[in-house]
């Protein structure tokens, strides 16, 4: 998470939702920080960062590092039915 709030910080386009990615990035963090995270609520704050900055593709390597870190909490086997996990 480290990682893609710096790059995003670094990152010199104007993006729109670039607040709700910063935002959200700082709610993982605090997340994880105060011990036990919500996977829930890591995966929700993951779906709107991937949209406010997954276009970027300077970003996409640290995005995918987070998504794979916030995979490393959920211990529910992934789902078989059609649904993919985030």
């Amino acid at each position: 998470m480290s990682r893609l709030r710096r790059e995003l910080a670094a990152h010199p386009a104007d993006l729109r939702d670039r607040t709700i990615a910063e935002d959200e990035l700082a709610a993982l963090y605090a997340t994880v920080s105060a011990g036990v995270p919500e996977v829930p609520r890591m995966r929700r704050s993951l779906l709107l960062v991937a949209g406010a900055v997954g276009s970027v593709s300077a970003l996409a390597p640290a995005l995918a590092r987070v998504r794979h870190g916030i995979e490393l909490f959920d211990s529910r086997p992934e789902q078989r039915t059609g649904e993919r996990a985030v």
